[in-house]
C-alpha cells in the first residue's frame, strides 16, 4: 500500500477532527503548547476510550494491512527452525525479534512515510479551513453590526460547541500582538469588540502566555468600563480564572478589583434613601454586580489551590479585596449630613449574604494569618464599618422588618429593585458573619477593642456580644418556623450561631461570654420577670427559650458552671450582687409553679419556656457542685410535682375514637405526652450524683424515671444536646443501690442485659452468611462479650444490687435444659455459666469451654465483694461446686488421687477458689495468675480441691507492734489516763497522733492504736462538742443474747475474719466464742435502732445485708477482746464517724429521717461517695474523666471499699490506719481518704481505661504501694480547703436544721428572690463560731437571722404565720448550736 487515496484522505481528515473534538476539553485545559503536545504523546496512557477512538481503528487497519503479511512472513522465518518459541519465555523473544525485523523492513518505512505526508496534508487543510471560517465570521459579524445599532452587540460569544473551529483552535503570537493593539482603547469600539470576540475564542493559556499579556491585561482592563465590553472581557476572565495557575489568575483578579474600585470611585452612586429603589438592571449597577459576582466566584474557589502556590500571591488577591472593600472609611468618617453612597460590599452582601467567602479564607492557617495581619495593619477600617453597622442596626432595629428584609433571595421570582432597609439589612448580616468568625480566633479578638463613630469608648469583646444579645432580643425565632431560607437570615438565628461557635470553644467562651457584663444582660429579663415588672422584649416567651439556651451551653462546661455557681455577677440592688444560679432556678421554680403563665406567655408556650429553663438547672444538678448549691431549692420536688400533675391530666384527655377527625384532644395528648417525658428526663438527671440519686428516690418517681431511662437506652439516643457519653454512668450509679437495681429489674433492663450477653455469647450471628471461618477467641473473653461482660459488673458492683437481684432465689438445677432455653435473670445465669455441675448443663451450652469461662471471670469479679460472696456461698454453696469440678478434672476422679489436669477451666477455678478462701492484702496472699506459662511446667502453682489452702497463697504477716511504752504516743497515752475531762487532751492526741503517722507509722498496730482508739473514743463520746448521737444506753441479758440467731451470712462472715485474725496471729483460741458473742450484742444493739419500713426491698427487711466488716475489724484491732470490742463499737455509735464508717450502725436507722431510712440508700453512698466525686472533679479532673469514659463511676467503687472496710485491698496497718485516722480526725477523713487512694492510682486508672477494664481492674487488683501515712499531708491540704463544705453536710445527717430547711422549701423562690431584701436584725445568738461550721439551708449569716422585708405584690398576711414559726426554729437552733448543746437524735 504505496499511497492513499483522495477518498482515503477524506476519511482521514475527518477521522482527525473526530479525534480532536473528542480531546477537546484535555487539550484546551492545557497551559502551553508544549503541553498539549505532551497530552497527546501519552494519550493511550490517560485515556480510557484510546482504542475506541475510530482514527486509532482505522491506523491498526492501514497498520495490518500494509504489514500483515511481512509479520506473517518474518514469523514463519524465525519458527522453522525451532517450534518451542510458541510457548514459555520463548514467546517473548520470538515477538521482540518479529518486531524488530518489521521495523527494518522496506514496507515498513513505506507505509510511515504515506501515512506521515498524508497526516500532515490533512492538518494543513483544516488550519485551511478554520482560517476561511474565521474570516467567513468576521465578515459576517460586520454586516450585523451595521444592521444594528452599536448598543445591541450581543454577548453570547462564549465558547460553543456548535462547530469544531469554535470549539478549538491554535492561535499564534503574531496574532496575539495584534489583538492587542486592536483592543487599545484609541481604536474604534467595533474593532475592539471583533478583537474580543477572536480573543474569547482562543486557549486562555496561549493568550496569557503570549509575551504581549501585559499590555493585552491593560486594555482588557480598560474595556472593562465600556458597557458594551464588558461582558466580553468577564467571559474571557472567567475561562482564564478555571484554566490558569494562580501566579496569572492573580493578575486578573487584581485588575478586576482595581477596575470595579475606580468605577465605584468615579460614578458616585447614591444609596437609596426612603422609598427609592436600586434597580440591578441599570447597566452600570447590572456592570459591577457581574465583576463582584465573578470576583465572588473566584474568592470561593481560589482557597483550594492556593496554599501550593507562594504566599505573596495569596497575599495579592486578599490586599485586592480588602482595598476595594474599605473604600466606605471615606463616606464613613464623612458628616452624617452627607448623602450616603453604594459601596462594594453592599453589592458583595447581596450575592454571598453569609460571607462565605471569608469564611473560608479564615479556616486554613495558611491563609488566616494573612487575612488577619492585613486586618490590623492596614484595613481595620473594615471592621469598623462592619462593627457600625452592627450598632446601628441594633439602635434602629424599630424601623428594620428582618422578616421582609430576609426574604431578599427567596422567592420563584428574580429580585431586580431592593430598598434601603433590603441593603442595610444584607450588610448587617454580611458585617455579622464576618465579625462571628473573627470571635472564634485568639488574634481575631486581639483586632478589639475597636473605636467606632458616636461613641466615647472603644467597643471591647464584651461590648459586642451585649450587641450581639440585645439584637436577638428584639428579633427572636418564631416557636413554629418552617426551616426556610429566610429563617436563616432571621437576626436571632444569626446571632445564636455566632454564640454558639463561642460556647463550643474555651477560649473564646472565657473572653467574649464569661463576663459579668454578658451573664447581667442574659439575665436582665429574668430578673425584671421575677420582680414583677415586665421585660422589654419583643416577644417574651420566645426570647426567654433563646437565653435559656445560651444558659444551658454556658454551664455545661466547666468554667461556665463555675461561673454560675460561685461568682456574684448578677446585680439584683443597688449594692448587692447575687449568684447567677441563684436567679436561674428561682425563675425555674416560677415557671413550673405557672406563676409567670399570664405575664410571658401562654399555657402551651410555657411548658416550652419552662422545659428550657429546667434543662439549664440540669446542667448544674447534674453535678455535685452544682446539686449542692440547687438542693436547698427543692428543685427535684416542684419538678415531681409538675410531673404528677401532668400526669394525672394526661390520663383525663379522652381518647381519640376510630373514624374520627382528630382533633384538638389529640394534639393536645400529643402535648401532654411530650411534656411528662420532658418531666421525667429532668428528674433522670438527678441520678448522675449519688446525692441526686437519693433525691429522685424521695420524689416517688425513680421507677417511671428508669423506665424511660430503658426505652431510650435500647433505641441508643442520647442523654441530651449537651452530654458527651450515653446513659452508661447513669445506669452504672443507679445500679449501686438497692432501690435502683430493683427499678431496673422492674424496667425490663436486667433481663434485656442478660438476653443480649446470650445472644452473643452462645448464638452468635449464625444467620450471617459465612465468608471466612469464625478465628478462635485467644483472650478469655472474647471481644464480642466485653461489652455485656462489663455492663454486667457495672449491674452487680455494689453488694446491695446483688442482694436485690440474687437474695432468696434458688438455683434451677434442671435435669435437661433445652437449647432453645435462654436464662433471663442472674440467677439463671449463675446456673447455667457458673454452677456447671452436671452433664445436662455442660451439654445445653454450644461453647462449653468460652461460656464457662465466660460465668468464672464473673464470678472471680463478684466475690472481690465480701458481702456478695457471702450471699453466693450461703445461698449456692459456691466454693463446693468449684472444688468438686477441681476434682472431676482429676486423672483418677473416682479416688480422688492423681494430678489435676491443666486447662483454662481448671486455671480459672483455681483462681477464684484462691481468691475467695484467702484474705489479706497485696503483701499478706498471693494470687496465681490465670495465664499458663512455656516450658516443661506450665502452671507452677499448686492446684486444690479439698481445704485447707496451699501455705504458698499466704505470705508472711506483717510485724504488729504490741509494746505501748516504747513509743512517744505511748507514753501519752500512760501520762493522761487521769486527764479524762481535760478540754485539750484531744487536740494534744491528735498531734500526737498525726506527729506518729508521719514520722513512725509502723508502731501505730497492735496494743498502741488499741489502745489510742480506745481512749479516744472514751473522750469524744463524752464531749458535748463532738457527741453527735444519744450516747448509747445498752444493757442485754446473757440469756437473751444466748438466744440470738446469726444468718448464714454472718456465720461465714465469722468463718472469714477468724482465719484472717489467725494469720495475723491476733487471735486467741476461744476467739470464734468471742466474736460470736460481739455479733450477738452489735445485732440486739442495732436491732434497738432501727425502723421498721413498709419497703419491698430485700436490704430493707432483715437487718443489715451483709457482714458487719468494721466490728470484724475492730475485734481483730482487740486482739480478740470482746469486752473491749463492744464498749468501743457502743462508744463510737454516739459519734458523727460511726455513721460513715460503720454502715451497720446507720442501716435503717432511726437517727435519720425516715424518708432517707426506707429509700435504702446508706449515707456512706449519698454523702461521702457523692462529696468523693466532687473534691476528684476538682483535685483529679483526669480520672474523674477516665470514670466517665469507661462508664463506671468513683461512687460505685468508694462504697465498695469502704463497705467492707479495705478488706482485700489494703494490708492490715493501714486497714488500722483508716479507722483511727477517721474516729480521730473527723468523718471527713473518710472522704478525702478515698480522693487519696485514688490520686495514688491515677497511672493505673488512666491505662486501664484505655484497655477498656477499668472496673475489672480496680475490683479485683489490691491497692499495691498505698500508704497512709504517706499521703496524711494531702489529706490535710483537703481538710483545710473542703472541711467547710464536706463536714457540715455530713451533719445534716439527722440534725434539725435540714427538716427546717425543708420546711422552708416552699417559701424560698419567694424569701430569695431579688425583691427580697435583707434588713438588719438584732444579734439572737452568741457570737463566735459554731462547732459544726456554717448551717447549710437556713437564713443565717454569721449567726445572725435576717429579716426578709417581702415585695409588695406578696400576700404578708399568708406568710406571716409560717415565717414566725420557721423564724422561731431556727432562731432556737442558732442559739443551740452556739451554746454546743446540740439536740440529740433519737433523745
Amino acid at each position: 500500500m504505496s499511497q492513499l487515496s483522495a477518498e482515503d484522505e477524506v476519511e482521514l481528515q475527518s477521522l482527525l477532527k473526530q479525534l480532536l473534538r473528542s480531546i477537546n476539553d484535555r487539550i484546551s485545559a492545557a497551559p502551553s503548547t508544549e503541553c498539549a503536545e505532551e497530552i497527546l504523546l501519552h494519550l493511550e496512557e490517560t485515556d480510557k476510550n484510546f482504542h475506541n477512538y475510530e482514527f486509532v481503528k482505522y491506523l491498526r487497519q492501514y497498520v495490518e494491512t500494509s504489514l500483515g503479511n511481512v509479520v506473517e512472513e518474518e514469523t514463519r522465518n524465525l519458527t522453522r527452525g525451532d517450534g518451542d518459541h510458541a510457548i514459555g519465555s520463548g514467546h517473548d523473544t520470538l515477538i521482540h525479534a518479529v518486531t524488530r525485523r518489521t521495523r527494518e523492513s522496506d514496507e515498513y518505512q513505506q507505509m510511515m512515510q504515506t501515512l506521515k505526508n498524508t497526516t500532515i496534508m490533512s492538518v494543513e487543510s483544516l488550519l485551511n479551513k478554520f482560517e476561511e471560517d474565521q474570516l467567513r465570521k468576521e465578515e459576517m459579524n460586520r454586516e450585523k453590526q451595521h444592521s444594528q445599532s452599536t448598543s445591541q452587540y450581543t454577548d453570547n460569544c462564549s465558547d460553543s460547541d456548535s462547530s469544531f473551529n469554535q470549539s478549538y483552535a491554535f492561535i499564534r503570537q503574531e496574532q496575539l500582538q495584534a489583538l492587542a493593539e486592536k483592543l487599545d482603547s484609541s481604536r474604534p469600539k467595533e474593532v475592539r469588540w471583533t478583537a474580543l470576540q477572536a480573543l474569547c475564542c482562543a486557549p486562555p493559556s496561549d493568550v496569557l502566555s503570549c509575551e504581549s499579556w501585559s499590555g493585552l491585561r491593560r486594555n482588557l482592563c480598560a474595556a472593562l468600563t465600556d458597557p458594551d465590553l464588558s461582558d466580553n472581557v468577564l467571559q474571557f476572565f472567567a475561562k482564564s480564572f478555571s484554566s490558569s495557575p494562580l501566579n496569572v489568575t492573580r493578575e486578573i483578579y487584581t485588575s478586576l478589583a482595581k477596575s470595579v474600585e475606580s468605577s465605584f470611585l468615579s460614578l458616585k452612586l447614591s444609596f437609596p434613601t426612603g422609598s427609592a429603589t436600586v434597580d440591578i438592571n441599570r447597566p452600570e449597577i447590572s456592570r459591577l454586580l457581574k465583576q463582584i459576582r465573578l470576583m465572588n466566584d473566584f474568592q470561593r474557589e481560589v482557597t483550594t489551590f492556593w496554599i501550593r502556590h507562594p504566599e505573596k500571591y495569596m497575599e495579592e488577591v486578599i490586599e485586592s479585596t480588602f482595598s476595594l472593600l474599605s473604600i466606605h472609611h471615606e463616606t464613613a468618617s464623612a458628616p452624617p449630613e452627607t448623602e450616603k453612597a453604594l459601596e462594594p460590599v453592599h453589592l458583595l452582601a447581596l450575592l454571598d449574604v453569609k460571607a462565605t467567602w471569608f469564611n473560608k479564607w479564615m479556616h486554613g492557617s495558611y491563609s488566616r494569618t494573612v487575612v488577619l495581619r492585613l486586618l490590623e495593619r492596614k484595613y481595620k477600617s473594615l471592621i469598623v464599618a462592619a462593627l457600625q453597622q452592627l450598632i446601628q442596626y441594633s439602635e434602629s432595629w424599630e424601623t428594620a422588618d428582618p422578616q421582609s428584609a430576609g426574604q431578599q433571595n427567596t422567592g420563584s421570582g428574580q429580585r431586580s429593585e431592593y430598598t434601603e432597609t433590603e441593603l442595610d439589612y444584607a450588610f448587617f448580616v454580611h458585617s455579622l458573619c464576618i465579625l462571628g468568625k473573627l470571635l472564634i480566633y485568639t488574634n481575631g479578638r486581639k483586632l478589639f477593642p475597636v473605636k467606632v463613630r458616636q461613641r466615647k469608648d472603644p467597643v471591647s469583646l464584651t461590648d459586642l456580644v451585649v450587641i450581639l444579645i440585645n439584637i436577638m432580643y428584639q428579633h427572636p425565632t418564631p416557636l413554629h418556623r418552617d426551616s426556610s431560607h429566610t429563617d436563616s437570615l432571621c437576626p436571632s438565628v444569626l446571632v445564636m450561631e455566632v454564640l454558639w461557635s463561642l460556647c463550643e470553644r474555651t477560649d473564646c467562651a472565657v473572653e467574649c461570654l464569661y463576663q459579668t457584663p454578658v451573664i447581667e444582660t442574659l439575665l436582665e429579663p429574668v430578673l425584671a420577670l421575677l420582680n414583677g415588672q415586665q421585660a422589654n422584649l419583643k416577644s417574651p416567651a420566645e426570647t426567654l427559650i433563646l437565653i435559656a439556651d445560651v444558659l444551658a451551653r454556658i454551664a455545661n462546661t466547666d468554667r461556665g458552671l463555675t461561673l454560675f455557681l460561685y461568682e456574684k455577677n448578677v446585680a439584683v440592688a443597688d449594692s448587692e450582687r447575687t449568684f447567677a444560679a441563684h436567679v436561674i432556678v428561682q425563675f425555674t421554680l416560677r415557671l413550673l409553679g405557672e406563676e409567670l403563665t399570664s405575664s410571658v406567655c401562654d399555657a402551651a408556650v410555657s411548658r416550652a419556656l419552662c422545659g428550657a429553663f429546667v434543662f439549664v438547672c440540669r446542667q448544674m444538678y447534674n453535678t455535685c457542685e452544682g446539686l449542692q448549691l440547687l438542693r436547698p431549692y427543692g428543685l427535684h420536688t416542684a419538678v415531681a410535682a409538675a410531673w404528677k400533675k401532668t400526669s394525672s391530666l394526661s390520663e383525663r384527655v379522652p381518647t381519640p375514637i376510630p373514624g374520627t377527625a382528630a382533633g384538638t384532644s389529640t394534639q393536645e395528648l400529643q402535648n401532654m405526652l411530650l411534656w411528662e417525658e420532658t418531666l421525667l428526663d429532668s428528674l433522670l438527671s438527678f441520678a448522675v450524683t449519688p446525692k441526686g440519686l437519693l433525691l429522685l428516690q424521695q420524689t416517688g418517681a425513680i421507677n417511671e424515671c428508669v423506665s424511660y431511662m430503658f426505652s431510650r437506652f435500647t433505641k441508643k439516643l442520647q442523654v441530651s444536646r449537651c452530654e458527651k457519653f450515653g446513659y452508661g454512668v447513669m445506669v452504672t450509679q443507679v445500679a449501686a443501690t438497692a432501690p435502683g437495681v430493683a427499678a431496673l429489674h422492674g424496667s425490663g433492663f436486667v433481663r434485656a442485659l442478660v438476653v443480649e450477653l446470650w445472644s452473643v455469647l452462645e448464638c452468635g450471628s449464625e444467620d450471617v452468611r459465612v465468608v471466612r471461618p469464625k478465628p478462635t477467641p485467644m483472650e478469655p473473653i472474647d471481644g464480642c462479650c466485653l461489652k455485656s461482660f462489663l455492663s454486667l459488673v457495672n449491674l452487680l458492683s455494689s453488694s446491695q444490687s446483688v442482694w436485690e437481684l440474687v437474695g432468696r432465689q434458688p438455683l434451677a438445677n434442671k435435669p435437661e435444659y433445652t437449647l432453645r432455653e435462654m436464662p433471663t435473670s442472674i440467677p439463671d445465669l449463675i446456673d447455667r455459666l457458673i454452677a456447671v455441675n452436671s452433664e445436662a448443663k455442660i451439654h445445653s451450652l454450644f461453647h462449653h469451654e468460652q461460656s464457662h469461662t465466660f460465668g468464672l471471670r464473673l464470678l472471680s469479679v463478684l466475690c472481690c465483694n465480701l458481702d456478695s460472696f457471702l450471699l453466693l456461698e450461703s445461698q449456692y454453696n459456691i466454693c463446693q461446686t468449684l472444688l468438686q469440678s477441681q476434682r472431676e478434672n482429676l486423672t483418677e476422679p473416682d479416688t480422688s488421687e492423681g494430678e489435676c489436669i491443666i486447662d483454662s477451666l481448671s486455671v480459672e477455678r483455681n483462681h477464684v477458689l484462691v481468691r475467695v478462701s484467702s484474705v489479706g492484702g497485696p503483701s499478706e496472699r498471693k494470687l496465681p495468675p490465670r495465664d499458663v506459662q512455656e516450658g516443661g511446667e506450665p502452671y507452677p502453682w499448686p492446684m486444690f480441691w479439698s481445704y485447707p489452702l496451699p501455705h504458698c497463697y499466704t505470705l508472711d504477716p506483717p510485724m504488729i507492734h504490741h509494746n505501748s511504752q516504747d513509743t512517744e504516743i505511748g507514753a501519752f497515752l500512760a501520762s493522761s489516763k487521769d486527764c479524762v475531762r481535760e478540754e485539750s487532751w484531744m487536740e494534744s492526741c491528735r498531734r500526737h497522733y498525726c506527729t506518729a503517722m508521719t514520722s513512725t507509722p509502723n508502731v501505730l498496730t497492735g496494743n498502741v492504736l488499741a489502745d489510742l482508739l480506745e481512749q479516744g473514743v472514751n473522750h469524744l463520746s463524752v464531749s458535748a462538742t463532738e457527741s453527735f448521737f444519744h450516747p448509747a444506753q445498752y444493757k442485754a441479758e446473757d440469756n437473751s443474747v444466748e438466744s440470738v440467731v446469726l444468718s448464714s451470712v454472718e456465720q461465714l462472715g465469722i468463718n472469714t475474719c477468724l482465719r484472717y485474725g489467725s494469720y495475723l496471729n491476733l487471735l486467741k483460741e476461744d476467739a470464734e466464742k468471742e466474736l460470736t458473742l460481739l455479733m450477738k450484742h452489735i445485732k440486739i444493739f442495732l436491732s434497738t435502732q432501727r425502723v421498721k419500713t413498709a419497703s419491698e426491698l430485700i436490704t430493707q427487711q432483715e437487718g443489715y445485708p451483709g457482714n458487719d466488716w468494721l466490728a470484724s475489724t475492730v475485734f481483730l484491732l482487740m486482739s480478740g477482746d470482746m469486752d473491749r470490742s463492744l464498749g468501743l463499737l457502743l462508744n463510737l455509735s454516739s459519734l458523727l464517724t460511726s455513721a460513715f464508717i460503720w454502715p451497720a450502725r446507720i442501716h435503717t436507722s432511726v437517727h435519720v429521717p425516715v424518708e432517707v431510712s426506707a429509700s435504702g440508700i446508706p449515707p456512706v453512698y449519698w454523702c461521702t461517695a457523692h462529696y468523693v466525686e466532687l473534691l476528684l472533679r476538682a483535685e483529679l479532673p483526669l480520672v474523674h474523666s477516665a470514670f466517665r469514659m469507661s462508664g463506671f463511676t468513683p461512687s460505685q467503687m468508694c462504697l465498695h471499699w469502704l463497705t467492707q472496710c479495705f478488706w482485700n485491698y489494703l494490708d492490715w496497718p493501714e486497714i488500722c490506719h483508716y479507722v483511727s485516722t477517721c474516729v480521730l480526725l473527723g468523718s471527713d477523713y473518710q472522704v478525702y481518704m478515698c480522693v487519696a487512694v485514688f490520686k495514688h492510682l491515677q497511672p493505673d486508672i488512666l491505662q486501664h481505661t484505655q484497655a477498656e477494664e477499668l472496673p475489672v481492674f480496680l475490683k479485683e487488683e489490691p491497692i499495691l504501694g498505698f500508704k497512709v501515712s504517706s499521703y496524711l499531708a494531702f489529706m490535710e491540704g483537703l481538710e483545710q480547703r473542703y472541711r467547710n463544705i464536706v463536714l457540715t453536710d455530713m451533719k445534716t445527717i439527722c440534725d434539725p436544721g435540714h427538716r427546717i430547711a425543708q420546711r422552708l422549701g416552699p417559701l424560698l423562690s419567694v424569701l430569695s428572690s431579688p425583691a427580697c431584701r435583707p434588713a438588719a436584725a438584732p444579734d439572737i445568738s452568741r457570737s463566735g463560731p459554731s462547732p459544726h461550721g456554717p448551717l447549710p439551708c437556713v437564713p443565717l449569716h454569721g449567726h445572725r437571722l435576717e429579716v426578709w422585708l417581702l415585695p409588695p405584690e406578696v400576700h404578708h398576711h399568708h406568710l406571716l404565720g409560717p415565717l414566725h414559726q420557721l423564724a422561731s426554729e431556727a432562731a432556737r437552733w442558732s442559739q443551740e448550736l452556739a451554746r454546743g448543746s446540740i439536740p440529740r437524735a433519737g433523745a
